[in-house]
């Protein structure tokens, strides 16, 4: 991907936050914004396309039909990431692995159990010996 690529895409996705930011809160949803939602998810497929190997990306559906919350923030980053210029080629299979790896050290919440034992007055083992 060369330098006018990212540029082209940088400039769509600032035309697209610009239109976002002027059309305001409108709360009754119409047409027009169903098909702006088919853009931008086009222009999103477009840009992960670009971006992602062969590999990658059906690793990335793959993880998409488990844990889809998962694949968007992975996507979201990606984009980012470009956005920002900080990829230079194309990502691939092992280099998302390693960013999931990442992500799933971020996102890792410490667990902790507890075991409450109770402990009963009325217990007597003396009870069953025969």
């Amino acid at each position: 991907m060369d330098d006018s690529e990212l540029q082209a895409i940088r400039q769509a996705r600032l035309r697209e936050l610009h239109a976002q930011h002027t059309a305001g809160g409108s709360s009754k949803p119409t047409e027009e914004d169903g098909e702006q939602k088919r853009q931008k998810e086009e222009t999103r497929q477009a840009m992960l396309t670009q971006i992602l190997e062969n590999q990658a990306r059906e690793r990335l559906a793959r993880i998409s039909m488990v844990k889809a919350d998962k694949a968007r923030a992975v996507e979201d980053l990606l984009i980012r990431m470009v956005q920002a210029g900080q990829l230079r080629g194309k990502v691939s299979e092992p280099q998302l692995i390693e960013l999931l790896e990442q992500i799933n050290q971020q996102q890792k919440p410490e667990t902790k159990i507890v075991f409450n034992r109770r402990k009963f007055d009325d217990e007597d083992e003396d009870d069953y010996n025969f």
